[in-house]
């Protein structure tokens, strides 16, 4: 078989997102005193959480010698603790159009399904029992930015749901998502195809400039891709 593994992006890709994520960023950051508007946020969505905020960081902080791992470790969990509250309580988790019919679509097809995501273990446990994704089996595997040594663009969360799931080739592999750093994740990690959707934080002229293999505009624009893999094998 030429597809043997998927790996989905979470929120934005597979996962509706209203732009909580970008407005509990900012309310996190205010707590500490820095008004960061949501255009600044925005294109650090892909990246492991204490990397976005260290970027934010160099930006707004004039006083550098304030910004070490420990200020930016208690940002984060400021940031953490907001999410893990919004995810527990919130009435709106839920997948995205045609999230969960891809899932059974490629698992039809053979194909193992993974995600991986720039939240920590903390936030994402929250999602998935919520969703019930792994225990009913709609997904094979997920890992976090903070289950590896680092996150977004490196390959890293892609190689260990790759080993976890006994797949060897990474161009049997075909990463998704929503942001530039999925993109380059994509490629980073040899994928056969890297594929950017507009459904999160980027827009199509946003991915472009970063030349994903495909630009989609909703999951069920992968059937076609997936469909002309395995028949051209």
């Amino acid at each position: 078989m030429n597809i043997e593994l998927i790996v989905f992006d979470i929120a934005g890709t597979t996962l509706m997102d209203n732009g909580e994520i970008a407005e509990s960023f900012q309310k996190a950051l205010h707590e500490f005193g820095y008004t960061v508007p949501v255009v600044k946020i925005n294109p650090l969505m892909g990246y492991k959480k204490p990397e976005a905020i260290l970027k934010i960081l160099e930006e707004f902080e004039h006083d550098i010698e304030l910004i070490d791992e420990n200020y930016v470790n208690k940002i984060h969990q400021r940031f953490q603790s907001i999410m893990v509250e919004y995810y527990r309580n919130t009435k709106e988790l839920k997948a995205l159009p045609y999230a969960e019919e891809i899932f059974e679509y490629l698992h039809s097809k053979g194909i193992k399904i993974g995600l991986d995501t720039g939240f920590s273990k903390e936030i994402t446990d929250v999602i998935i029992d919520r969703l019930e994704w792994l225990k009913n089996g709609k997904i094979d595997s997920y890992v976090c930015s903070d289950e590896v040594i680092m996150g977004r663009p490196h390959p890293y969360m892609i190689n260990k749901i790759m080993n976890d799931l006994g797949v060897i080739d990474p161009n049997k592999v075909i990463k998704v998502g929503d942001t530039e750093v999925d993109v380059n994740e994509g490629f980073n990690a040899g994928c056969k195809y890297s594929i950017g959707i507009t459904t999160g934080a980027f827009s199509e002229e946003e991915l472009k400039k970063h030349l994903p293999s495909f630009i989609i505009h909703h999951l069920s624009e992968l059937v076609p891709i997936i469909h002309d893999s395995l028949t051209n094998e």
